[in-house]
């Protein structure tokens, strides 16, 4: 239960009224005509009004003391985050010279009646290398290499595998220069007949050799089917790629390799062969964020004094590490400090400051009286008259940013023969700032963990601290028989933001690796002694909803059939679902009963015939048995996977 607050002042307007009814007559007994009517009671009554609004303000005071007292025990308010997504820049043609993106380049999306464009800016310099196929290499499992060059310049056929495939068969292509974040197209001549293999989805993987081995390519399209036909292979290069020596020539190294076929996978019969091979780069990746930079701010000169506070020009400040690149002017040149979360550990020749990155304040480090009387200097104190800037920092960041897939299309920043952008990925990470009421709602959970996590709560609370950008998080106690004795299991759920049409993908709601270590580490450093830790997704459950509508007579099905569908999607969804609009509850078993209910509320439905609900597995597809409830476990959560609405209409 919260603490009562005081009120300072419980008198009302009709409290005024009669006070000052009561001292007239002590004051002015001649004044006997008290009715509202009465010219002088209608002053007596505004006055009265007054005096209630200024008592009013006056009972705010205890809300004002309660934001002071968060700020002494230093509770801020945490800064918007900008999101960020990979974007594509393809070129119009080869080049036979790098194509050089630089830092800071712009792009956007589509402006619209009803929206603003959402600019995105590049994090790094992109070089767009030419390349070309210098080797051509095959290599049976557990054999060595063999040079087939010379038998592809002669035209012949080369057999990409083994004759009989075996899963780690590999053919290597040697590019005369490494082609790290660039869109390489293979353009391959390549048939046998009878190869057995389902062209959507062949036994292979594309990979390329950096620095810390074989690493997967992103297949943006293949147009072979698998090496079944000739066609274009156009693959997106991860970062890292290098020059290495394999079978004696060195070269920027891709493989095609034979894999383990899933179960019911077709797999090859006969080794596929290429006759002719040609590789050239035809873009680059690079990350953009949503945030504009500002560089070289003036921010004033020092007093030399301890404690100075200045303003950056632009705020709120996103959280990048670091958030701000501080420098000041002194005798050896420009000097670099650094951003720390307090004091407390700085020490007299730390140059060492803070940021209160929703105001933009920043801060130098204060002189505090020991109990000995003596002064102890927490972190440098800038030279006097020392000329004081803000070398980087980024502003903006929000929810604004997180567009779909396909969103961003705009090149803002003209680049000699870059024709179009694309972003092949939604854009994910952008966080609203904190407001003061949800400040005021965290402040007592913040005290009472105090950066331990003991209790259920407290662990999520430190989650949601180590990652804000998430959607959804939430604690368990683990599973004894799977996870040990004394553990908390952490359900993490990313945010995803659908593509055109409302429809999240599978791979959209499963965790990067790097947001559950950072989680991990943090929880790691708070959590009790003992106490074990499990970070991973939840468990989807997809559901397949199979239903028949009746429309009302006159109404288009085809409508009724998409909003039927926008519907089910919409309530079955892991992040904005669930009665309340904001995820479908963890463990929450479906019924069929409320699917009618869903479908019912749909413009244009007569009359719901049937709901049938079948489990699917989201990975491969397979739907279980019909059923009228599908039961949840507490650490699952549901997934949409292809709904079935049948409309009958007029013609029916």
């Amino acid at each position: 239960m919260a603490l009562p607050s005081p009120n300072l002042d419980d008198r009302r307007f009709q409290q005024f009224v009669d006070d000052a009814k009561r001292y007239i007559q002590q004051r002015a007994p001649e004044w006997t005509d008290h009715n509202v009517s009465d010219p002088g009671v209608t002053l007596v009554e505004t006055v009265a009004h007054m005096a209630d609004q200024i008592v009013y303000r006056l009972n705010r005071v205890p809300d004002k003391n309660h934001l002071a007292f968060l700020d002494l025990v230093g509770i801020t308010l945490f800064p918007p985050s900008a999101a960020r997504t990979d974007v594509t820049f393809w070129l119009s043609a080869p080049q036979e010279e790098p194509v050089q993106v630089p830092l800071g380049t712009e792009v956007a999306t589509m402006r619209t009646e009803g929206e603003e464009a959402v600019v995105f800016a590049t994090e790094r310099e992109l070089a767009v290398v030419p390349a070309a196929l210098r080797h051509l290499v095959v290599q049976h499992r557990g054999k060595q290499v063999v040079d087939r060059t010379h038998d592809l310049a002669e035209g012949n056929h080369v057999m990409c595998f083994a004759e009989s495939p075996d899963p780690g068969d590999s053919m290597l292509f040697g590019l005369t220069a490494a082609v790290p974040h660039c869109a390489l197209a293979l353009e391959l001549d390549s048939r046998v007949d009878g190869v057995g293999v389902d062209p959507r989805q062949p036994p292979l993987v594309w990979e390329a050799w950096t620095a810390d081995g074989w690493r997967p390519c992103e297949v943006d399209r293949d147009g072979t089917g698998g090496l079944n036909r000739p066609g274009a292979v156009v693959l997106h290069v991860p970062g890292g790629h290098t020059l290495s020596r394999n079978g004696g020539q060195e070269a920027g190294w891709l493989r095609c390799r034979v894999t383990e076929p899933h179960p019911d996978q077709p797999f090859y019969t006969t080794s596929p062969t290429v006759r002719s091979a040609e590789a050239f780069t035809i873009g680059g990746t690079t990350t953009v964020v949503h945030a504009d930079t500002v560089y070289d701010e003036a921010l004033g000169e020092s007093t030399g004094l301890p404690g100075q506070r200045l303003r950056l020009a632009h705020t709120p400040v996103v959280g990048d590490n670091p958030p701000l690149l501080l420098q000041t002017a002194e005798h050896e040149g420009w000097t670099d400090w650094q951003v720390v979360p307090h004091f407390a550990a700085s020490g007299p020749y730390d140059r060492h400051i803070t940021l209160d990155a929703a105001t933009g304040e920043l801060a130098f480090g204060p002189a505090v009286r020991e109990p000995d009387g003596s002064l102890r200097q927490y972190g440098m104190v800038a030279p006097k008259g020392s000329v004081i800037r803000a070398r980087r920092y980024r502003t903006g960041g929000g929810r604004s940013g997180n567009v779909a897939r396909g969103a961003v299309q705009i090149l803002r920043s003209s680049i000699p023969y870059v024709s179009e952008v694309v972003n092949r990925e939604a854009a994910r990470g952008g966080v609203d700032g904190e407001t003061v009421q949800e400040a005021k709602t965290r402040a007592p959970i913040t005290l009472r963990a105090q950066e331990r996590a003991v209790t259920l709560r407290d662990y999520e609370e430190l989650s949601r601290r180590a990652a804000p950008e998430t959607a959804r998080i939430t604690c368990l106690e683990g599973d004894e028989g799977e996870h040990g004795a004394y553990a908390v299991r952490v359900l993490v759920v990313p945010q995803a933001v659908p593509d055109p049409g409302g429809r999240l993908r599978f791979e959209q709601l499963v965790p990067g690796d790097a947001l559950l270590e950072r989680i991990t580490r943090h929880l790691d450093e708070r959590r009790l002694i003992g106490t074990r830790l499990a970070v991973g997704p939840p468990f989807y459950q997809g559901i397949t909803v199979v239903a028949t509508v009746h429309a009302f007579r006159g109404v288009d099905t085809d409508r009724v059939r998409r909003q039927a569908h926008d519907a089910l999607y919409r309530h079955l969804d892991p992040l904005t679902g669930g009665s309340d609009g904001k995820g479908w509850p963890f463990g929450r078993p479906v019924q069929s009963g409320e699917v009618f209910a869903v479908l019912q509320r749909v413009p244009g439905v007569e009359l719901v015939d049937e709901v049938v609900l079948h489990p699917a597995d989201p990975l491969t597809g397979k739907r279980g048995d019909p059923t009228d409830r599908i039961d949840l476990e507490r650490p699952s959560l549901v997934f949409s996977f292809d709904h079935r609405v049948r409309v009958i209409g007029d013609g029916a």
